[in-house]
């Protein structure tokens, strides 16, 4: 199929418009809303089918970039879209989580439902655009351009909390790349190129190379979000609706982790073996207090959002590891955690379209009254934690394994950080499910219904296949890691 990364990343907007204009030709705010919805529900997986087609058209075994779009507009800079094994596998998790996410929003959201629809595909369409975008401004605009739709969700659509929320989401994101713009700028003048490619290929000095990797750091870092600029995710998570904190920490979460591979460690393998043991020591830290953290929240949403926070720290340690094998647990682990972390927060969204409260305390005793809901929230709970068998367990394995070859230390203080995810994790479990029913407001709580189960069947299914076929991603990203591992250790000479 030509064009078909255009297709895959513009067809959301496309659906954007068609609702905009059926907004204005409709009679009534209720019919347009029904519009919306579906027009979203068929865009989105009209979108999921393009990006199959694309993984099934794409060659693994070819480490370069494919597909790829090429068109000058200026000064050199243009439209330049490719993706490879790294970046394909997340064109198709932002695929899959969209309609999910649009299903989760059905009945929740009920006001500005047009307007709601519409910031998902335009999102969806700037999130893609960030994995396939091959030049160094192009890509700057769709980063940044994730900002907007996002603030308007967190702020419109968001809790009692919003407005600070999403103002602090907004500013904490937009300051961190501004170091990244500059940078951008000057590595354009310098190399004389913004193509993406090209400038993995240059040899950047010694002496630019760590205010280089700084600046992507400072914001990539925050994207992630890093220790200790991650204050803003737990805010966001909890006043962002439901699907807002599906896709925030399934998706926009991995806009930093992959940004560290695209960037930090191809094009300044210097700087990036240079600053590895910072990276190592702040995601320790990461993984240990904000499992503590987590331990200590009343707020269930709030603390799968520390828990998030936690899990990346072993993201952020795999990529600076040095090695194959850590790459490929961290973009493993970013794709299992994109599954996860999403079916959780669906799972807090269930009990508070129920009950409207996220409290801990609230709950108790709901296996008696909700059984299927009990054993989903359990099986989420087990693969967060990382069970063998499950897409949490393989990801966790990788990376700590190529951890300890590259620090032994930090191996060991991070696997303390599963055992600490283990207590937090079904202590969570244990207070909602079991014990006895104390709120009399729970004695007429009711299970999932036809159109949960529906939302979640996928994530299910994602999960457990990860987790006992993790070749399925391993296979997609070997020959791209192993390229940037190679150029790595070719200028560090290693």
């Amino acid at each position: 199929m030509p064009h078909i990364l255009t297709i895959v990343t513009f067809l959301p907007l496309l659906g954007a418009a068609v609702i905009f204009g059926a907004r204005l030709l409709a009679k009534s705010d209720e019919a347009s809303a029904g519009t919306a919805r579906w027009v979203a529900m068929l865009t989105t997986l009209a979108t999921l089918a393009v990006s199959v087609l694309l993984v099934i058209q794409f060659d693994p075994a070819n480490p370069t970039y494919q597909f790829v779009e090429n068109f000058a507009w200026f000064a050199g800079a243009g439209y330049h879209m490719g993706v490879d094994g790294i970046s394909i596998l997340f064109v198709l998790l932002t695929a899959f989580l969209m309609p999910i996410c649009i299903l989760a929003s059905w009945k929740s959201i009920e006001t500005r439902v047009v307007e709601y629809m519409i910031a998902f595909l335009v999102l969806e369409t700037l999130v893609i655009g960030v994995f396939c975008a091959l030049d160094l401004f192009l890509f700057y605009i769709f980063f940044e351009g994730t900002l907007v739709p996002m603030f308007l969700i967190i702020g419109i659509w968001g809790g009692a909390n919003r407005i600070y929320a999403s103002y602090k989401f907004f500013l904490y994101t937009l300051l961190g790349s501004v170091l990244m713009l500059l940078a951008m700028l000057w590595m354009a003048n310098e190399a004389g190129t913004t193509s993406i490619p090209a400038l993995k290929e240059y040899a950047f000095s010694a002496q630019a190379q760590p205010l280089l990797w700084l600046a992507f750091f400072a914001s990539f870092a925050v994207k992630m979000p890093m220790w200790p600029v991650h204050t803003w995710l737990p805010d966001a998570h909890v006043q962002a609706p439901t699907a807002g904190s599906v896709i925030l920490a399934g998706i926009l979460l991995k806009l930093g982790g992959y940004g560290f591979i695209l960037f930090n460690v191809p094009m300044f393998p210097l700087a990036s073996q240079q600053f590895a043991p910072l990276v190592f020591a702040l995601s320790v830290i990461a993984i240990v207090y904000t499992s503590l953290v987590a331990f200590r929240q009343t707020d269930i949403k709030k603390l799968i959002a520390y828990s998030s926070v936690a899990h990346m720290g072993f993201v952020t340690m795999g990529i600076f590891s040095g090695n194959a094998l850590g790459i490929q647990g961290a973009v493993f682990q970013m794709l299992s955690h994109g599954l996860i972390s999403g079916a959780l927060f669906l799972c807090v969204g269930v009990v508070y379209d129920r009950m409207h409260t996220r409290e801990i305390a609230a709950y108790g005793g709901l296996t008696s009254r909700m059984p299927w809901y009990a054993a989903i929230f359990l099986m989420f709970t087990m693969a967060n934690v990382g069970l063998p068998g499950t897409s949490g367990f393989i990801g966790e394995i990788l990376t700590m394994t190529a951890v300890y070859e590259a620090s032994t230390w930090a191996a060991l203080v991070a696997a303390s950080g599963v055992i600490f995810s283990a207590v937090y994790a079904l202590t969570l479990y244990r207070n909602v499910m079991f014990g006895e029913i104390t709120n009399p407001a729970l004695l007429t709580i009711t299970d999932i219904d036809k159109r949960e189960l529906a939302i979640f069947v996928p994530l299910i299914v994602g999960t457990i296949w990860l987790g006992v076929q993790p070749g399925l991603v391993l296979d997609y990203t070997a020959a791209s890691v192993d390229a940037v591992v190679t150029t790595y250790r070719a200028a560090i000479g290693g």
